[in-house]
C-alpha cells in the first residue's frame, strides 16, 4: 500500500532535487545529487517505485537518462498528489 506521506515525501524530495540539478552548471553537485537520488531510490517504498518507474529497474539509476527519469517522476508523483 502506498500511503499519502510516502508519495508527498518523495515528490518534495525529488522535485528539491530535480530543480537544483537543472540548474546547476557544476558536474560534481550533478553527480552528488545523482548519488543521492539513486541512494533514495533503493530505500523508497518499492511499491511507489514501480509506480513511477513503469517496471524499469535502472529508473533513477542511469546516469544518461537521469534528468529525464527524475523530471517524469516528479511530473507522475505531482499528478497523483
Amino acid at each position: 500500500m502506498i500511503t499519502k506521506d510516502s508519495i508527498e515525501t518523495a515528490y518534495s524530495f525529488l522535485h528539491q532535487k530535480r530543480n537544483v540539478y537543472i540548474h546547476s552548471s557544476l558536474d560534481w553537485q550533478k553527480d552528488d545529487i545523482e548519488i543521492a537520488i539513486a541512494s533514495y531510490a533503493d530505500e523508497m517504498s518499492q511499491e511507489l517505485l514501480e509506480a513511477i518507474s513503469g517496471g524499469r529497474t535502472d529508473f533513477l539509476r542511469d546516469h544518461k537518462r537521469f534528468q529525464e527519469d527524475i523530471t517524469k517522476a516528479v511530473e507522475i508523483l505531482e499528478n497523483i498528489l
